[in-house]
């Protein structure tokens, strides 16, 4: 959901809009009897939709969405709003709010806005439909500037009001050798190449006489004059976009004729209200479009890392906890993982089926991690994430490394006994290990939902002086890109 909400506040910054959130989240599990659960937030069907239930085995309990993001916080960043004041600013019921999280298109357009004085104007609707949204062979980028539309000649795009993914776009360009060469690789490389790949292709063409072949900038020009640009995104984990991480940058090459500006589309609403409808993040990555300029690439990145963090307590109480974290290293640096076993047993995702195959892959990973802190330590010459606004965190520069035989943290999903008996002799300490009593009195009846507890581990985890993750997880993903607003050494983080 994170990441959703991510490309959500990037799409409403490009439109200039305000972004209205669901008021609620809903919390898959509870760490004790669901009936304890069910005292504080009340159970209720997530989506609506049977396929997201598993065997008929999971209770959603409906949790207030300032339990877990920090809303204060957010609105000094953006201009948002919950689902349940646009229905207060509308007159209408804010419990009447859909529970499935969609936007209904009849019924929260039935009341004029409170300070309407034309009673009979009720809220416009425009819907970018999803097959709108990035339409087969086309590429979604935030805005086309000035100078690409006057180097392919874009003297008019379709608009909102008739483009519906197949009209021409860009005036057609004359082939050549070097963009036959270039269009027969995208045949493999699903629209984008890769900008190592293209400067190999340059290099190896004819058309690459007279141009100087190691200054990136004349080489650019040179595609810019066969009709491919440079577009700015991120480097993905594992050739795939789960783990939606923003920390490494990466430039690919594209043919101009297949490029969609979202601004330029959607920019000239007029309608009160905007609705992207469908699925949008799937397969795609960060923000779920790329960028023609590194400014909207590091403004994005700036927006995940600063904008949508946990409330106060939240980070609170993972300082607490990794301190507690270092008194069992007797002060030195400690190390932290995520075992993500529940549903990736299910869809085969995991790594190793075998808990304490599992857990033995962990500590490989973090023997690993503990030459590389040994190393730092001992060196120095740390290198940071080039992320705007990135704090340094004193304390990992300065801990000695953690020993072999130190115990290192694990965040799990794992609630098997057995299984867990198994991982904690290895050496593993678990978050219920480090909360006391005095813990969860004090943080409240949020901790009680394992949705919440996992935003607790995630912080710890962005604490630890390494840290090692599955590649196909958002909630790895997410403790790297938070690692990195605390200026992280990239190599004190591995992802498989």
């Amino acid at each position: 959901m994170r990441y959703i909400i991510e490309a959500a506040l990037l799409q409403a910054e490009l439109l200039n809009r305000t972004l209205v959130l669901p008021s609620f989240v809903y919390a898959h599990a509870c760490e004790y009897n669901i009936t304890v659960c069910a005292d504080y937030a009340p159970m209720d069907g997530a989506t609506g939709l049977d396929q997201w239930r598993v065997a008929d085995q999971r209770i959603d309990f409906r949790i207030p969405i300032s339990v877990i993001v920090n809303m204060t916080h957010l609105h000094t960043r953006q201009p948002v709003i919950t689902a349940a004041e646009y229905l207060r600013l509308h007159g209408q019921d804010p419990e009447s709010e859909s529970s499935s999280g969609f936007w209904p298109r009849q019924s929260y357009h039935t009341h004029p806005n409170v300070f309407e004085t034309n009673k009979t104007k009720t809220p416009s609707l425009f819907v970018i439909e999803n097959d709108w949204y990035e339409p087969r062979g086309s590429i979604r980028v935030d805005y086309i500037p000035e100078a690409m539309k006057r180097r392919g000649k874009l003297e008019r795009h379709p608009g909102p009001g008739n483009y519906d993914g197949s009209t021409n776009y860009w005036p057609p360009l004359e082939p050549t050798e070097l963009s036959s060469d270039l269009a027969e690789i995208l045949r493999w490389q699903n629209s984008a190449i890769a900008w190592y790949i293209a400067k190999h292709i340059v290099k190896s063409s004819d058309r690459g006489e007279g141009v100087n072949l190691d200054d990136d900038g004349e080489i650019e020009d040179l595609l810019n004059a066969h009709g491919f640009e440079v577009l700015h995104t991120f480097q993905n984990v594992l050739d795939a976009d789960f783990a939606k991480t923003i920390v490494s940058h990466l430039k690919e090459v594209v043919q101009r004729s297949s490029i969609r500006g979202f601004r330029d589309d959607y920019h000239d609403v007029d309608a009160d209200v905007v609705v992207l409808a469908g699925e949008t993040h799937i397969d795609t990555k960060p923000g779920t479009m790329r960028f023609t300029e590194e400014l909207w690439r590091n403004r994005y990145a700036s927006t995940v890392v600063h904008s949508l963090i946990p409330p106060q307590k939240i980070v609170d109480l993972a300082e607490v906890l990794s301190s507690r974290m270092r008194q069992r290293t007797e002060g030195r640096s400690w190390m932290g993982a995520h075992m993500r076993r529940g549903d990736f047993l299910r869809i085969g995702w995991v790594m190793e089926r075998n808990p304490e195959a599992h857990v033995q892959r962990v500590k490989e990973r973090l023997q690993t991690g503990r030459f590389i802190l040994a190393d730092l330590y001992d060196h120095g010459h740390r290198t940071m994430c080039d992320i705007e606004g990135a704090q340094p965190d004193p304390e990992q520069a300065t801990l000695p490394p953690p020993r072999a035989e130190d115990p290192f943290f694990v965040a799990t999903d794992e609630r098997d006994p057995e299984a867990l008996r198994k991982i904690a002799a290895a050496g593993a300490v678990f978050v219920s290990d480090l909360l006391t009593m005095e813990d969860y009195r004090a943080f409240g009846w949020p901790l009680m939902f394992t949705d919440v507890m996992g935003l607790v581990e995630q912080q710890v985890l962005v604490r630890g002086g390494f840290f090692y993750g599955p590649g196909l997880s958002s909630f790895a993903g997410s403790v790297v890109n938070m690692r990195a607003a605390r200026c992280a050494d990239p190599r004190t983080t591995i992802l498989d």
